[in-house]
């Protein structure tokens, strides 16, 4: 799963790496989001669109948010038969920005927070889904899940599942909602991913949502 991450990289750097034709929101630093938080996404309206989405998918057709906290993950296998996601899928695809995220390894009685970014140390992007939800005083709600696959060799010694990094040449296809080839998508989330990654041990100090700092993100010194 991915269940925290982090995004700091400037707007004039996201703007180059994801082509954007508008930034729609300020752009803060965050070093440690945590579901039904914001995030910043990019959507396909009148160009490459840079906004915020709350990080739990609330889909359009259900009663209330409740839904959102256990929607934060989608499983790449299954996104064509699941009901909460199978429209999404073909028409309300996102690139969710981040330049980091993190997994726990269990060991012995506790878990050790690890860290993962790209070797350059730019920023990536997750594949995701979003909808808009409008509740009964007509509230716009618009949400995100971010799209998991089964871990490659960087992550797999920490944790089984990760989130999918789409390559820099998917991103333009990911975001097109004329492309609705379920093959062909599906060929995106298990072939054009990013694999290679660089990955350290952190502070425990990013287990509580309250330290929101480059601290976060600094690797474990061995006397620690």
């Amino acid at each position: 799963m991915c269940g925290r991450f982090a995004q700091y990289s400037r707007p004039d750097s996201l703007k180059k790496t994801f082509n954007l034709d508008v930034i729609a929101c300020d752009v803060v630093p965050s070093y440690n989001i945590a579901p039904l938080q914001p995030v910043l996404a990019v959507i396909r309206h009148d160009g490459n669109r840079l906004g915020r989405l709350q990080w739990g998918l609330v889909p359009a057709w259900a009663k209330d948010r409740t839904l959102a906290a256990k929607l934060i993950n989608a499983r790449a296998e299954t996104l064509a038969d699941k009901p909460s996601f199978r429209s999404l899928f073909k028409r309300h695809r996102c690139l969710i920005l981040a330049d980091g995220f993190y997994e726990w390894k269990a060991e012995a009685s506790q878990k050790q927070p690890w860290y993962f970014t790209l070797p350059t140390g730019g920023p990536f992007a997750f594949a995701g889904l979003w909808d808009t939800w409008k509740g009964k005083d007509d509230a716009v709600y618009h949400s995100c899940t971010i799209i998991t696959t089964a871990a490659n060799g960087s992550v797999q010694p920490i944790h089984q599942r990760m989130p999918v990094i789409l390559a820099p040449e998917t991103h333009a296809e990911w975001l097109d909602p004329q492309n609705q080839d379920g093959k062909r998508l599906n060929t995106i989330l298990s072939e054009g991913h990013l694999r290679g990654l660089k990955r350290f041990p952190v502070s425990k100090r990013v287990n509580s949502i309250r330290n929101n700092d480059p601290a976060c993100i600094e690797p474990l010194k061995v006397e620690d």
